[in-house]
């Protein structure tokens, strides 16, 4: 079971890579079509705001389209065969089951407790999804119905109909079969989601009585889940479904923008939704005193080695929000660590919160600026200058208690290894080593010019062989695999001399962590499969 869950968090991250770009963009084109900061040039009647607000409304798309996306990007991931055929047949049945709940409502909307002459949005319960009027069902309907496609995809593909039925085979195939599950999905779909959605509703609630704990909460799960990939199942619901807002954080925040941008108003009454986006500030603030922390607890004659090593994952951290690469430096040589970084990336976010500091805060600081500090820091500097003294104060918090563990503990953190050595190795490194290592013999099918391959090569072999994989896919920094014998797989160390960040197990699962070269690692993984 946690093969098939870490499976299904890795796939629905795909389109998460989106995000980051079109964050940007929206942030940008916010900035630039709000008068209250470029005064006359931006009025509505101008050339300037006619072209940034066309460069705005395409960095929607993706945000405007979630459920839509996260359809047609599961099979990526999911399909055990025929990837692209698999996101047609997804996207053909997923508009279906959405023409079939349009008319059912339409015909029968009372029946249901539904009313469909109702404005989308809102509290009505209805969306528009690719110009279908129907239930507001979000990304969890999506992915539901894009599970049942892939399912019957998996199981039907490659069905051999007799010879003069040929034409139905393949993707008509499943499109057939599919086209009549839509139909009992849809009535079902009609039944019971307005219930469930008035569940959402209290929910939502619930959440917001809560108040500081349940950011506490919040943020110390997103943290501690990590090692075994499921945190994409916590915070997506928030992120980018209703769970606190309608649309999502991401969403609700994009649109409202220009009126927080417009307005001096405390961030926490403008958007107090956005308290769950608040995951940021352990990148930006803890990862440098924990690299602080292993610096200054290291051997005196490892420590320029390891500066090469904690600069740049700790830049990772900062400019592009992904942590995994410091995380798992300490994660299993000092499991005890990680839950200390857990609870104090939790009270740096509540202590944020409790100071005003909200916001879209949850990837590194490219997206931060875009959507938060370049176009509301003229109304709201004072309030991002409080979130610096609070997020520095706990990078000096994070260095003394993680300076006082590590030597009060003696853990063997980056330069404090008795015989491993903490540098990653270089291309020209491994290929000499290739001889007499573990990774000789895949790496004699790799291209050794291209180092893609050569990881990939390396870290095939270190999984057991071609042989000992089941699958494989991966997530922004992760290469996700599941293996038929987890006895076949390498030790950490072994991962980490090959180039990678190490590997996390959770029985026949996998996660060797690459970085974010990992699309291309697994391209040449795939190759040599």
């Amino acid at each position: 079971m946690m093969q098939k869950i870490q499976k299904f968090g890795g796939a629905m991250f795909t389109p998460v890579l989106l995000f980051a770009f079109a964050g940007v963009v929206i942030g940008l084109g916010t900035l630039f079509t709000t008068e209250v900061i470029f005064g006359p040039l931006a009025a509505p009647d101008t050339l300037w705001y006619g072209i940034w607000n066309v460069v705005l409304q395409g960095g929607w798309t993706v945000f405007n389209q979630l459920p839509l996306l996260f359809a047609v990007s599961l099979p990526i991931g999911l399909a055990n065969k025929q990837n692209a055929r698999c996101c047609m047949e997804v996207l053909v049945a997923y508009l279906t089951f959405n023409y079939f709940v349009s008319t059912m409502l339409s015909q029968w909307g009372p029946v249901f407790g539904v009313d469909f002459a109702a404005e989308t949005g809102g509290s009505s319960g209805l969306a528009m999804v690719a110009s279908i009027k129907t239930l507001d069902m979000g990304m969890i309907g999506a992915l539901a119905i894009s599970g049942i496609v892939i399912a019957l995809h998996n199981k039907l593909f490659e069905f051999e109909l007799p010879e003069w039925l040929g034409v139905f085979s393949g993707s008509t195939f499943v499109y057939m079969v599919s086209f009549l599950v839509m139909l009992p999905a849809a009535l079902l779909a009609c039944l019971v989601w307005p219930h469930v959605q008035d569940g959402i509703r209290a929910f939502q609630g619930f959440v917001a009585t809560v108040g500081l704990p349940g950011v506490w909460i919040f943020a110390f799960l997103e943290r501690a889940l990590i090692p075994f990939g499921l945190h994409h199942l916590l915070y997506s619901p928030f992120y980018y479904d209703n769970a606190v807002v309608n649309g999502g954080i991401y969403a609700a925040f994009a649109t409202q923008l220009p009126e927080i941008a417009a307005s001096n108003k405390p961030l926490t009454e403008l958007a107090p939704y956005a308290a769950f986006t608040c995951t940021t500030w352990s990148k930006l603030f803890g990862c440098p005193g924990i690299a602080l922390a292993f610096y200054a607890t290291a051997k005196p004659e490892k420590r320029a080695e390891l500066k090469g090593l904690l600069i740049p994952i700790t830049l990772t951290a900062i400019v592009c929000g992904v942590t995994e690469p410091i995380e798992f430096t300490f994660l299993f040589v000092a499991p005890a660590l990680f839950v200390v970084h857990a609870a104090l990336a939790a009270t740096l976010a509540t202590a944020m919160n409790a100071a005003g500091v909200i916001g879209v805060f949850s990837g590194g600081l490219i997206e931060i600026s875009s959507l938060n500090l370049v176009p509301l820091w003229a109304n709201h500097w004072m309030t991002y200058l409080v979130g610096l003294a609070i997020g520095l104060a706990f990078t000096v918090i994070y260095f003394i208690v993680f300076r006082f563990l590590i030597l009060k503990f003696d853990f063997k953190t980056p330069g404090r290894e008795e015989d491993e050595e903490i540098k990653f190795r270089s291309k020209a490194e491994y290929r000499a080593a290739q001889q007499g290592g573990a990774a000789g013999s895949m790496s004699a099918a790799a291209d050794a010019d291209d180092p893609y391959a050569v990881m990939a090569a390396a870290v095939l072999e270190l999984l057991g062989g071609a042989d000992n994989i089941v699958d494989v896919t991966n997530c922004v920094t992760r290469l996700r695999v599941n293996v038929k014998d987890e006895a076949l797989v390498a030790d950490d160390v072994d991962f980490k001399s090959v180039g990678t960040s190490g590997i996390a197990k959770n029985g026949k699962a996998m996660q060797v962590i690459i970085g974010l070269k990992v699309p291309k690692v697994r391209d040449r993984f795939e190759q040599l499969l």
